[in-house]
């Protein structure tokens, strides 16, 4: 395999697997089985649509407007601090897991919260537009294969995510389980939230 595709993957890889709201959104919906595929895919297909348009140079322009940086910034800490609230009500009401179609939320709602952790989120735009579009940029013939290779870590990431979240159903079946996972999930956007506005 080409090194510039390598050195993609490994790079997307180091990024997006970290505990963020996105991926704790996405953990939370594979362990209930809701709507996992569109979840995934939506989430790999931005991650991909923003790494190349960091590869095309996007990133300059981004830098160059931090207005908008400053908009993602608090729209996205209100954002993370509604749904913080929203995951300490579910803590304190834990839920045990039902695999039933009908309990499920909308789908336009799940597909709503994960287009809103993905693109409210400013350390989005800093780590594949930026971020990788610099490290892209320097690789000057092979930037689309280190772009390809870091979109391809997005899509293995998330899959894995997704659908490997659903071999801890047996312990979500407690209620204290979901109160555990609640409760970290809202501290993480709180906390997460915290730090947009204090940066």
């Amino acid at each position: 395999m080409p090194a510039d595709l390598i050195a993609g993957f490994l790079s997307g890889a180091v990024l997006i697997v970290a505990i963020g709201a996105q991926n704790s959104y996405v953990l939370r919906q594979g362990v209930r089985r809701e709507h996992v595929l569109p979840l995934v895919l939506v989430c790999a297909s931005a991650d991909a649509l923003l790494i190349a348009a960091g590869v095309a140079g996007l990133g300059a322009l981004i830098q160059a407007q931090p207005t908008f940086l400053s908009l993602a910034r608090y729209g996205g800490a209100a954002f993370l601090f509604v749904y913080a609230l929203a995951s300490a009500r579910r803590a304190l009401k834990p839920e045990q897991l039902i695999v039933d179609a009908g309990s499920a939320a909308p789908l336009g709602v799940a597909l709503a919260s994960c287009l809103g952790f993905t693109f409210l989120n400013p350390h989005v735009y800093l780590d594949t537009v930026i971020l990788l579009g610099s490290l892209a940029s320097q690789r000057e013939e092979g930037r689309w294969l280190f772009g390809t290779g870091a979109a391809g870590a997005s899509f293995v990431w998330f899959f894995a995510l997704g659908y490997g979240a659903r071999f801890l159903a047996p312990l979500f079946a407690k209620p204290v389980s979901w109160r555990i996972l609640d409760s970290l999930v809202g501290m993480t956007m709180f906390a997460l939230g915290g730090m947009l506005i204090l940066e």
